[in-house]
């Protein structure tokens, strides 16, 4: 049976539990868990990550421990009873692990690694702590070092910042909110900057000394040195090194490792710096041989010099090697770091050049304390402490020294009898008083013990030696007394014997007879002689005589004469003794009473250190003379007392104010002094109004903390030793005291007067006494005390006046002062406070000081639980309400308007007292009650008031939400803040609704209460969904979703207002759409109503809700950009299904409208928009690519345009996708883009208004702006056609104003436009159609299909790569067939790509003769509207001897919404055209596009355009050696047997073309061959005559023995010798630049194909054809694809060998390059990378015959574009049917058309009879449309025209019609090629768009008009096509009409812009109906 349990509540888990039993819980090992039940050895309960999963588990599997249960019961929960930085240690950790691992995803590597170590290291710490065996020390500091961790780590990965104290979390319900932010601000300053430490030690290491020269002993001395006052600050560092330069003692790291301790920041200067001395211990000189003799001595060896403050900047524990320096002279020695530092080179140079000290130098901060803490190692291990000379910035009571410092400076000594100087050498002893030598008393410094004596340097013949030697004497405080120090002088011979031999001696005693010791200073000694040892033996003979020359008496002639002297400096570090005789005067004042007075005045004279090292024995002194004689002596004694406390004040000897506190408490003794002290201070205060010189009252009133502290002591004494006696006479006198001084202070001053200077020095030291007045006095009296003199202070204000803000000091530290805390004494003073700070607020002073005070009141009130208590706290709550709020809320509106201070400290200070009132303010609307909020709102007095208060109060909230109110982690506070603004906002709504509705609504205070409402909901801080699972469920627990709280609150409002509601419409739209967007299913539900309720009201009012709707969609805009709302949004709006909650849809509720309709339109279209919106906010985000981003803000900004006629956001997005087509480089549709917006504007000079970058102008200078703008764009993208039209069109603005400097300056710039057309190459695009189908891609590509240009040198494999990377989620589909609805329904996305080719609308430039290749290109892929691709099938029966009898071709033909390039790279498909391509009609397309290939390269070769003829013989070698192997005889065997030609009578007329074509490319061969045998090399010749011969082989094979009549009465005539009859014949098929146009298009376009034999010599060796259907096919190196050439082909019926297609695998196809091509890829892979504008249609479908039969493959040559062959009328026009495939496409052809006159344009082929027949294309569910034959009159030569000639209309107008491919190439998953037949596109009598009508009347009979619909008619055209802008002033450069007759020469292209103003459009005046038309927008760019 399942038990409830009682104390089993919490538990880990200890090994891991799988729960594979029924109701079984999973455990992993360290889960925490909760336990509800238990049973028989099972618990049940549940993981406290997870509490919604419950179930059962072992007992044994759990470790329980002790906690404690909350709100027992059902939601009870359980808190483990464990130290709370245990708690926290573990549920961060919890959070971290989550965060560790995402950072390994991420790829943080450094962060990831570092939180590992510190998450490892709070393990370990956590053991510890667990454990439980440390130390309280040690526990507390673990502590800090876990929570210190923990602080980083949560900074690191952007957790909120933790209140705590103690290292304890604080709750922050359980303390006042201003502690809370005080809390929270000092963990942030810390955080932010670390207080910069004042003491700092340097840290020196000695490792080495490199020399060259070594080979000695050496003593190494560091010390410090200001170089600034020449004197060192430091005592030395001794290491001793041995012979090799290694420390002597390696194992004692002390005597290596030195710390200098206690350096002030006054010390880390420029000029303070480490100097080291460097001292050998060996020979005399150091290149003498070795002496006999064993004597050492101490000779100078080096010095090195490095400043501090390089240390500052170095890393933190560098090695240093400092270069060692001697110096030149040996004289020198003492000053040689004084000419280092001075830079006085002359003076010392280098030891060596490899001669350094390697030390390790690193400034450590901090007191000595703290380093031990925090480099323990450091003290452990052992280092010696150098200390400063004399006493560090602070002195500590405790410090004992008792330093001697003697530095031996120079000498002067006689010779001697000697020839040369002395080599001197002292000893130091130091003896006792009974002339014993102290052991172990002498320093050279740390590092080294102490020794007996001192040996000086010797510096080698200098009877003046200098040495500078400094040494310590540490003789204990007892010894001093009657020591001496004696100094030896030796002169060191340097004869083998080597003897120091003494020849004088001097010393000095340490005391002098008075007790005083030696003073500091420089003393000159006298030597006395002596030469023997003995002598010395007894002191007391040698010290009766005097031992310094200024001490010797006059009469002492023979010392006084003598020129021998020594010179000593001496320093005393010492706290005990002293020098000072004054000091021991006072003392000692007993001895000599008549000096008391004396002692007494010169007591102030004596130095602050000398006092406070006899601080006590001072003390006693004086109130020792105060007790005997205070009559006589009490003046000055307090005089004194003043001067030693406020000697105490100084930083220096702060440290000594508890040395007199505990003097105070344990030694003072002085019972009676109270009456003195009070007589004498009362004295003071009296003649302070009338005194002239304030300055020692002052003094005195600073000291009044320690004058009271001895007041009350002493009455204390005095009451214990009398029993209390004269009590009310104490009491009195204190009265009469605090009488003078209200007195005192109620004196009015102006300015600042020598009294007000008085006054604030009294009030800073009188919040100090009340400590003091408490020890006597109850806690009423004392605040009385306060209040009255506080009160007593004048209450009229000057605000210069300092007293002030002194005052206001003063009550803060009433405020803070034990006196206040206390209840009953804070009810007397509050009142006092209050007034003060209400003053203060009111004038904006002292805000700083103001804050802290109010947080101070603030933090003491909590709500106590015991009535009466309670009753306090409320009473004050409501004095501070009453005086504070109001101005409360003023300060904070005023310092948060104004400007920022520059300063940071400033800035700072400014964000804290903004912090801090904000504070005061939460904390004290937290403790309002009901009651309180009662009587503020009844305290009003009227309605204004109310509504005053109001605004302020939610203009105030309002900025407590705004997110840099606090710092961004600071969350817990944000919390409480909202906690409190959502309380206040409950009782304060209902005021509003009481005061403010019906007649007295107010508008201005709804409107900011709902504005309130919004911002709270919609702040950061709240969306709980951003946060962890851990984070959101602990707020929930504490607070709710305040969120739903304030939404249900903001519907109850909106309920509330009637039909005040028509206010907020449309204003309130916004705010609550903002509410709407949270993603909370319980708030949405609440807030979507109210939208209905809108909707409804606007209705009634306006009968309709254009405003809504308006809003809506704006604010839709704005909000979805920055990111909120998301799918489930969409659906709420749009869905009919009811939702849970109280509300249903809003869609539902529209429903039961009268006005559904409107309603449900406006949510079609919100939703609409959303779905674009929220792709735009998608493919916004970091890190999408480009493409995406392009695509979407055109889908966007179409919708805004044409759906929405939202102007202005439309122009918003036109800069936005003009910015992303900039970033991406695409500079063309860059400036198409930035057209959109030109083209709104007109040349006017109406102002528009400042709008994004643009500042306020005329519409003129921003029409101006863009062109130019445009036109740079065009440049950059190499668009320079379209370029031109905006400089002409600027350059007649410009001519209008006759503005000529612009004017020249355009006609310049469209001129270098011209050039670069000429001069620079352009890459020729590649396309290609991709579609998207599946429900997970975006709205705006979702099941739609695209055509896109892609990148330059971009082909198809690189194009499908980058589409997959863009959509890494997407399959590529591996057919191309049409997918079916379970693609397009399919949760997935997949990609279809494959290669389209362009049908160009600009013929007319493209069939012109003599145009470059550098023009023609811009028309081959500028404004394409149509795309093609071709599939070959087998229609039928599939013949395997002749498989061209039944290839089929299928045509698509994509038509597009806009053209390409345009406002994106890529447009979507609009239109598919499906039609099939006969058996024959691909024959004739194909022979017909090798002959175009022919005439080109022919023509080439004679214009000597071709660099060499190879592309030539590899053509012809290509089409003869195919067609002798039969190539064209499958032709004939197909098409020309009598079965074809009796089963298909139609094709008569086709059949005929086909011989006629076969004869022309006969007849074109020969000629080419004459050609090729004038231009072939000689090396060719052979290959040249192989051709010939073949030729005629050729020419047999197909029966032709001598060419027919009509090819021989018109022979090919050619321009220079060029196949061409008629100079004006429209078509150039034939063109100088045709054969260029081959190489280019092979070359650079290169799609991916499967590799596949290019190079072939059989026309017909193929695979079967049903390989086309095989997907998967394996593609060939691309490596030697790439290096291909194009070739030409071995026949006009070569047959590719299909590979099969394949999207992914697809190799690219061959680059341009060298025609030179290597033997063995012309067999194997002659079609491979044929593009589709290359490959014949047979090629992948190929006979598979005997070798013998094989007709050589072939290359068909690409030609100049368009593709439709003008020649080609069609009497069956096509209408579009859908494809069901989308595969390979057949390269298009050289399609015909007829002209808009009927005439046609045909093709220079041989002249053959007139044929007709009927179609043999199949077309798919399409109608024929009959052409009416158009006769045409023409100026033709009596003759059979030529073929190229135009022929007449009769000869053609039956003939078929299709877009021919004059390639039959398959290219597999690839490039799609499209073609145009322009008799299917212009219906006869219409010219195409924009084109000048032929000055030539048209005949009378027109061809009718076709049934098929004109392209493009019916739909929206894009408004930014540079050459469909109908401007009355610009050009339409669309291409001259293809019926221009032969005779009329044409014009310069592009057109000049005067002859299309001045042409009409159409005959009849009307413009074309094709023509698109942009759609007008309503003109509001007035505004723009």
């Amino acid at each position: 049976m399942w038990i409830p349990t009682e104390h089993e509540k919490y538990g880990v888990v200890l090994a891991s539990f799988r729960g594979t039993i029924q109701h079984g819980l999973p455990l992993e090992i360290g889960d925490t868990v909760q336990i509800l039940e238990k049973c028989e050895g099972w618990y049940r309960g549940f993981i406290l990550k997870n509490p919604n999963v419950k179930g059962i588990f072992p007992s044994s599997y759990i470790h329980l421990k002790n906690a404690h249960v909350k709100n027992k019961g059902q939601f009870e929960t359980v808190i483990p009873d464990e130290d709370s930085v245990i708690t926290e240690m573990t549920s961060t950790l919890r959070d971290w692990g989550a965060m560790w691992k995402q950072l390994y995803v991420k790829n943080e590597g450094d962060l990831f690694h570092r939180l590992w170590h510190v998450m490892n290291e709070i393990l370990d710490l956590r053991r510890q702590v667990l454990v439980g065996h440390l130390t309280h020390d040690r526990l507390r500091d673990v502590k800090q070092h876990i929570t210190a961790r923990l602080d980083w780590g949560n900074e690191q990965l952007g957790l909120d910042l933790v209140p705590r104290r103690e290292f304890s979390m604080v709750d922050p319900d359980e303390i006042s909110v201003t502690e809370l932010y005080r809390l929270m601000e000092h963990r942030h300053r810390k955080k932010e900057t670390s207080t910069p430490a004042s003491t700092h030690h340097l840290f020196v290491h000695v490792k080495s000394l490199m020399s060259a020269n070594l080979g000695e002993e050496l003593e190494v001395f560091f010390h410090i040195y200001d170089g600034r006052e020449n004197r060192p600050l430091s005592e030395r560092f001794f290491v001793r090194l041995n012979k090799s330069g290694l420390p002597k003692s390696p194992e004692k790291t002390e005597r290596q490792c030195t710390l200098f301790v206690d350096l002030g920041s006054s010390d880390l200067r420029k000029d303070v710096y480490i100097v080291v001395h460097i001292i050998r211990i060996g020979r005399m000189g150091a290149g003498e041989k070795k002496n006999q003799c064993n004597v050492q001595y101490r000779r100078p060896f080096g010095c090195a010099v490095v400043s501090i403050a390089d240390l500052l900047t170095a890393d933190s524990k560098d090695d240093h090697l400092l270069k060692v320096y001697t110096c030149n002279t040996e004289s020198e020695w003492s000053q040689i770091h004084e000419n280092i530092i001075k830079k006085a080179n002359s003076r010392y140079n280098l030891s060596g050049s490899n001669t350094g000290l390697a030390v390790a130098l690193q400034l450590l901060h901090g007191d000595i304390d703290q380093l031990r803490r925090e480099y323990m190692v450091l003290f452990t291990r052992g280092v010696s402490i150098t200390r400063k000379l004399g006493f560090s910035d602070v002195i500590m009571p405790g410090e004992m020294r008792n330093d001697l410092y003697i530095t031996l400076e120079k000498g002067e000594f006689e010779k001697g009898g000697k020839s040369v100087a002395r080599n001197v050498e002292i000893t130091v002893y130091v003896l006792d008083i009974d002339g014993q030598i102290l052991k172990g008393h002498v320093a050279a410094g740390s590092g080294e013990p102490s020794v007996d004596e001192y040996h000086s340097l010797v510096l080698y013949h200098n009877n003046s030696p200098r040495w500078g030697d400094q040494i310590k004497l540490p003789i204990p405080v007892d010894m001093f007394r009657g020591s001496h120090v004696r100094f030896e002088f030796r002169h060191c011979s340097t004869k083998d014997k080597g003897e120091k031999k003494l020849f004088g001696y001097s010393f000095v005693p340490l005391m002098q007879e008075d007790g005083r010791t030696l003073p500091d200073g420089t003393h000159e000694l006298i030597i006395h002689k002596c030469e023997e040892n003995t002598s010395l033996a007894d002191c007391s003979r040698y010290l009766k005589q005097p031992f310094s020359k200024p001490n010797l008496p006059s009469n002492n002639q023979t010392l006084k004469g003598t020129k021998e002297s020594f010179w000593i400096t001496s320093f005393l570090c010492s706290t005990k003794l002293t020098q000072n005789g004054d000091m021991l005067d006072l003392l000692k004042w007993r001895a000599h009473p008549e000096r008391i007075n004396d002692s007494l005045s010169k007591l102030k004279e004596i130095d602050g250190s000398e006092i406070v090292k006899f601080l006590q024995d001072t003390l006693d002194t004086l109130f020792g003379i105060l007790d005997e004689s205070s009559q006589r002596y009490g003046l000055k004694v307090f005089d004194s007392l003043v001067h030693i406390i406020n000697l105490l004040q100084d930083s220096k000897f702060q440290h000594f104010k508890p040395v007199m506190d505990t003097y105070i408490e344990s030694h003072f003794a002085g019972a009676l002094s109270y009456r003195d002290l009070i007589k004498v201070l009362k004295w003071y205060v009296d003649r302070i109004v009338d005194a002239e010189h304030q300055d020692h009252i002052q003094q005195v009133l600073k000291a009044s903390e320690y004058i009271f502290k001895y007041i009350i002591q002493s009455r204390r004494l005095f009451s214990l030793a009398t029993g209390g006696q004269n009590e009310e006479e104490f009491r009195v006198c204190i009265h009469e005291l605090f009488m003078s001084i209200r007195f005192f202070l109620s004196q009015e001053n102006k300015g600042t007067t020598p009294v007000a200077q008085t006054q604030a020095v009294f009030l800073r030291t009188f919040p100090a006494i009340y400590g003091e007045l408490l020890k006597i006095f109850t806690v009423r009296e004392v605040a009385g005390f306060v209040r009255e003199t506080l009160g007593s202070l004048p209450t009229t204000v000057h605000p210069d006046c300092p007293l002030e803000a002194v005052k206001l000091q003063c009550i803060a530290k009433t405020v803070e002062s034990q006196l206040y805390i206390n209840p009953d004494s804070r009810c007397i003073l509050l009142p006092v406070v209050l007034r003060v700070l209400q003053a203060h607020m009111q004038e904006q002073r002292d805000l700083v000081m103001c804050a802290q005070i109010l947080s101070s009141m603030l933090s003491l009130i909590k709500k106590e639980e015991n009535g009466t208590a309670e009753l306090v706290v409320s009473e004050e709550v409501e004095l501070i309400v009453e005086s504070l709020l109001g101005v409360l809320l003023r300060t904070i509106l005023e310092i948060s308007n104004r400007p920022q201070p520059a300063g940071t400290s400033m800035r700072l200070q400014f964000q804290d007292v903004t912090g801090e009132f904000v504070a005061c303010l939460l904390a004290l609307l937290r403790q309002m009650s009901d009651k309180h909020y009662q009587k503020l709102l009844q305290a009003f007095s009227s309605k204004d008031d109310l509504r005053d208060f109001l605004l302020h109060i939610f203009t105030v909230f309002r900025i407590l939400i705004r997110p840099e109110m606090f710092p961004k982690d600071w969350t817990v506070m944000r919390l409480v803040t909202n906690n409190v603004i959502i309380t206040t906002v409950l009782y304060l709504s209902d005021a509003l609704r009481k005061n403010f509705l019906n007649d007295k609504f107010d508008y201005k205070v709804w409107d900011s209460y709902f504005y309130l409402s919004v911002i709270f909901i919609n702040q950061p801080c709240l969306q709980l969904e951003s946060f962890s699972p851990s984070k959101r469920k602990k707020i929930l627990e504490k607070y709710g979703d305040m969120r739903v709280m304030m939404g249900c609150e903001i519907f109850s409002m909106w309920q509330n207002l009637g039909e005040h509601k028509l206010n907020f419409i449309p204003a309130m739209i916004g705010p609550f759409l903002e509410v709407t967007l949270v993603p909370q299913p319980d708030l949405r539900n609440v807030m979507i109503p109210i939208f209905h309720d809108m909707m409804d009201w606007e209705q009634r009012r306006s009968g309709n809700f254009k405003q809504v709707e308006a809003k809506l969609i704006d604010k839709l805009d704005s909000l979805m950009s920055e990111g909120k709302g998301d799918e489930t949004y969409r659906e709420l709006f749009n869905s009919i299904i009811p939702l849970f909650g109280p509300y249903p849809s809003l869609l539902k509720k529209i429903e039961r409208e009268t006005w559904r309709e409107s309603g449900i339109s406006l949510i079609a279209t919100v939703t609409r928009l959303m779905e674009r919106l929220l792709d735009y906010r998608d493919c916004m985000k970091l890190g999408e690519v480009d493409g995406k981003k392009i695509g979407c803000t055109v889908s966007l900004l179409n919708f805004y345009k044409t759906e929405l006629n939202k102007e202005e956001m439309y122009i918003r997005y036109i800069h936005k996708l003009y910015d992303l087509h900039l970033k991406a480089q695409n500079y063309t549709e860059a400036s198409y883009t930035l057209l959109l917006y030109d083209e709104l504007l007109e040349w006017s000079d109406r102002p528009l208004r400042e709008f994004l970058n643009y500042p306020m102008q005329s519409e003129w200078q921003r029409k101006e702006y863009l062109h130019l703008t445009i036109i740079q764009n065009f440049d950059r993208g190499k668009c320079w056609e379209n370029g031109i039209i905006l400089c002409r069109e600027l350059a007649d603005q410009y001519e209008s104003y006759y503005d000529y400097r612009n004017l020249s300056k355009m006609r310049m710039m469209e001129a270098s436009l011209y050039d670069k057309i000429m001069d620079q190459q352009r890459l020729e695009p590649e396309f290609f159609r991709v579609g998207f189908y599946g429900k997970k891609f975006p709205f705006f590509l979702r099941n739609k299909e695209f055509v896109c240009r892609g990148h330059d040198y971009e082909r198809l494999e690189a194009f499908q790569q980058r589409m997959l990377n863009e959509f890494p989620h997407a399959i590529a589909m591996q057919h191309v067939n049409q997918p079916d609805q379970t693609i397009y329904q399919a949760d997935a996305q997949y990609l279809q790509i494959y290669a389209v080719t362009p049908i160009p609308d600009s013929q007319d430039v493209l069939q012109r003769d003599g145009v470059p290749d550098n023009i023609k290109s811009f028309y081959k892929f500028n404004h394409i509207w149509r795309f093609r691709y071709d599939r070959p099938f087998h229609k039928g029966t599939k013949d395997k001897e002749n498989e061209f009898k039944s290839l089929w071709v299928e045509r698509t033909t994509l038509t597009l919404i806009q053209s390409l390039p345009g406002i994106s790279r890529w447009f979507e498909v609009e239109k598919r055209e499906l039609v099939e391509v006969s058996p024959l009609e691909n024959a004739i397309e194909v022979i017909e596009n090798k002959n175009l290939q022919l005439r080109t390269l022919i023509s080439q070769c004679q214009s000597r355009q071709m660099q060499n003829i190879n592309p030539l013989t590899m053509c012809l070698n290509g089409v003869i050696d195919a067609a002798v192997n039969g190539g064209l005889a499958r032709y004939q065997e197909a098409f020309f047997v009598k079965d074809y030609i009796m089963n298909h009578p139609e094709d008569g007329e086709k059949i005929g073309r086909l011989r006629e074509l076969m004869f022309e490319q006969a007849h074109i061969l020969e000629y080419g061959l004459a050609v090729h045998e004038k231009f072939v090399p000689q090396d060719m010749r052979p290959l040249h005559k192989k051709l010939v011969d073949q030729f005629h082989l050729m020419k047999s094979s197909l029966g032709i023995q001598e060419f027919p009549a009509y090819v021989r009465a018109s022979p090919v005539h050619f321009t220079n010798g060029s196949p061409r009859t008629c100079r004006n014949s429209v078509p150039s098929i034939i063109s100088p630049d045709g054969g260029r146009g081959v190489a280019r298009r092979s070359f650079q376009r290169r799609t991916s194909y499967p590799a596949v034999n290019r190079y072939s010599s059989s026309s017909l060796s193929s695979q079967a054809s049903n390989e086309v259907s095989n997907i998967t096919g394996q593609s060939e190196s691309s490596d030697e694809v790439f290096n291909m050439q194009p070739s030409p082909s071995t026949s006009s019926l070569s047959s590719n060998h299909s590979a099969s297609p394949n999207v992914t695998s697809s190799a690219p196809s061959s680059a341009r390059g060298s025609p030179q091509m290597a033997e063995k890829h012309k067999h194997s892979r002659e079609n491979a990378c044929l593009s589709p504008r290359e490959r014949p249609v047979s090629a992948i479908f190929p006979n598979p015959l005997d070798p013998a039969q094989r007709a050589p493959a072939h290359q068909i040559g690409d030609t100049t574009l368009p593709r439709s062959d003008p020649n080609l009328s069609a009497p069956d026009k096509v209408r579009p049917a859908p494809s069901s495939w989308s595969l390979d496409s057949v390269k298009e052809g050289m399609p015909h058309s007829s002209d808009s006159g009927g005439r046609m344009l045909c093709p220079p082929v041989p002249p053959r009879p007139p044929y007709s027949g009927s179609s043999a294309k199949n077309m798919r569910s399409q109608s024929p449309v009959p052409t009416s034959r158009s006769p045409q009159k023409t100026t033709v030569p009596p003759f059979t025209p030529s073929p190229t000639e135009c022929q007449s209309a009769s000869l053609v107008s039956n003939s078929p019609v299709l877009s021919g491919s004059y390639s039959s190439g398959i290219s597999s998953l690839s490039r799609c090629s499209v073609s145009e037949a322009s008799g299917t596109e212009l219906p006869t009598g219409d010219h195409p768009p924009h084109q000048l009508p032929p000055p030539t009347t048209l005949p009378n009979s027109v061809s009718s008009s076709s049934d098929e619909p004109i392209r493009r008619e019916n739909k929206t055209p894009p408004p930014y096509s540079v050459y469909e802008r109908n401007n009355p002033r610009r050009p339409v450069p669309l291409p001259h009409s293809l019926s221009i007759p032969p005779q009329t020469d044409p014009p310069a292209l592009p057109p000049k812009p005067h002859q299309l103003r001045t042409g009409s459009m159409k005959l009849d005046g009307t413009a074309d109906p094709r023509v698109p038309r942009p759609r007008p927008l309503p003109r509001k760019v007035s505004q723009l």
